[in-house]
């Protein structure tokens, strides 16, 4: 046996004994996991109601004591403090309702990096409980994944088995998360909704091969019938990390410019930004000078927000949408095989909902998936836990000659999924799983599996699988979306 597979093995049964001399008190059920996941609509319907509701409501999510707490930034280097405040995080929510009596829809998104769905599920009882939104039937919150925010996580604290979390911070921004839901509701009107699609104008880049990505820029609008609301939900699909590793600033990087431009351009209007299928990675076109730190980069955050809200405010030639509105949900099981993400958990690092029952020596996350239909089947949203990679979605695969271990990629593409005219991906919603990767290219180092990124025949990195729950997250998510939908009609 030779080196690597003794030390790869060594690992391996160390996690499995770890898993399973830990009480049970560190596991949970489905049951509990999914106890707050309202599940939508049983079944879809293609009559609407006599309009569409909807509302706007948001809140500062930012601490007013960042220089007197700690706070570390997440999504670069472990151990970065806070010292400023470059812009505020905000927690943003748009309550859409289509007054067929089936039940209101939340879409709430948060600058953050990311969100484990037990905090979604925090933000969710909240609500629920509360009692002030009655027939409700979704709630999906979704992380802008701002690489200058508050560490939401845990994995970006003083040292790497060291959480990051700050409690009071994160018990904080689940209230006030909520209150943002429930103001939506409250300042709901009626009106008419429309949506528009531009391809981004070359502004993006794909980090890893094969050089592919969802270049539309969606706009879907919200106008009141008195004037009084414009409410915009914009999809794009980039990593949020244009600061660079160097920052000591809180921000929510170019999502906040963006909206910026786009509010100061039109009248009453607020706008809800949610990232799309952004692995493998898709970032922003300059994204390696941000990286060697040979660019302002506070500048190009604020001009690429600019720009990106630029091409949003020229979206003129609008189509309107009937008020209908289907939405389902559902809870999923995910073998996680990266075994230092449950380690994490175990040492309390990260805090999602596991289990060890699935099969044994591996543990299992609890997470969902979800799909809405917006219109007479023009809009379908596929709402992923997680940075998926481009592929999985419009089927643009690394052939079997091309791909790392020499397999072909055999899936049913969301992309295919469905029947409405214009479809896309909200990543990052309702749970954060890291990289989402087609398991032909899933590729590890053959020593430190999960720990260090490996580099295949090609001698192309594989950076994204350690922070990846394992090679068969992407088929599992794939296949509970394609029987989510089929058992909607």
């Amino acid at each position: 046996m030779n080196t690597d597979k003794i030390v790869r093995n060594s690992l391996l049964a160390l996690s499995k004994a770890i898993i399973f001399s830990m009480p049970q008190k560190n596991f949970t059920t489905s049951e509990i996991a999914n106890k707050y996941m309202l599940r939508g609509d049983d079944k879809f319907t293609d009559r609407g109601g006599k309009c569409f509701s909807c509302g706007f409501g948001k809140t500062i999510l930012t601490p007013d004591n960042v220089t007197k707490e700690k706070y570390f930034i997440a999504g670069y280097d472990s151990n970065n403090p806070a010292q400023g405040v470059l812009d505020d995080m905000f927690a943003r929510a748009v309550y859409i309702d289509d007054n067929t009596g089936r039940g209101g829809v939340v879409i709430c998104s948060v600058d953050a990096v990311g969100i484990s769905r037990r905090d979604i599920n925090r933000i969710r009882k909240l609500v629920i409980e509360s009692g002030k939104i009655p027939s409700l039937k979704s709630i999906n919150i979704c992380a802008t994944h701002s690489h200058s925010a508050v560490d939401t996580q845990g994995l970006w604290g003083e040292k790497i088995f060291k959480c990051g979390r700050n409690e009071a911070f994160m018990t904080r921004l689940c209230k006030l998360t909520a209150d943002a839901i429930i103001k939506a509701y409250e300042n709901r009107t009626d009106g008419k909704m429309f949506y528009s699609v531009k391809q981004s104008e070359d502004l993006q880049f794909d980090c890893r091969t094969p050089d592919t990505y969802d270049p539309n820029i969606t706009k879907i609008r919200f106008e009141s019938f008195d004037g009084s609301k414009n409410i915009q939900v914009i999809n794009f699909a980039s990593h949020a990390e244009l600061l660079g590793s160097s920052t000591k600033n809180i921000s929510a990087d170019f999502p906040a410019y963006m909206i910026k431009e786009i509010e100061s351009n039109n009248e009453n209007c607020e706008v809800v930004f949610i990232n799309g299928a952004i692995g493998g990675m898709i970032s922003a076109k300059e994204i390696k000078k941000v990286y060697r730190e040979q660019i302002d980069c506070e500048a190009y955050t604020k001009e690429f927000g600019k720009n990106l809200g630029a091409i949003v405010n020229s979206l003129t030639d609008e189509t309107e949408l009937a008020p209908i509105i289907n939405v389902k949900s559902t809870g999923v099981d995910i073998a996680a095989a990266n075994y230092v993400l449950i380690l994490a958990r175990l040492l309390g690092v990260l805090n999602n909902d596991i289990s060890r029952v699935r099969s044994k020596g591996v543990a299992s996350i609890y997470s969902e998936v979800g799909y809405l239909e917006l219109g007479e089947k023009e809009i379908g949203m596929f709402l992923i836990p997680g940075e998926l990679f481009p592929e999985l979605f419009n089927g643009d695969f690394l052939s079997e000659k091309e791909s790392a271990n020499g397999t072909k990629a055999n899936y049913n593409i969301l992309k295919d999924l469905g029947d409405t005219k214009h479809k896309f991906v909200v990543g990052l919603c309702n749970d954060e799983l890291g990289y989402i990767i087609p398991d032909n290219d899933f590729f590890l180092n053959s020593r430190m599996p999960y720990i260090n990124k490996g580099k295949d025949r090609f001698d192309r990195d594989h950076y994204e699988e350690t922070n990846s729950t394992g090679p068969e997250t992407a088929r599992t998510l794939l296949e509970a979306t394609e029987k989510l939908i089929r058992s909607s009609r």
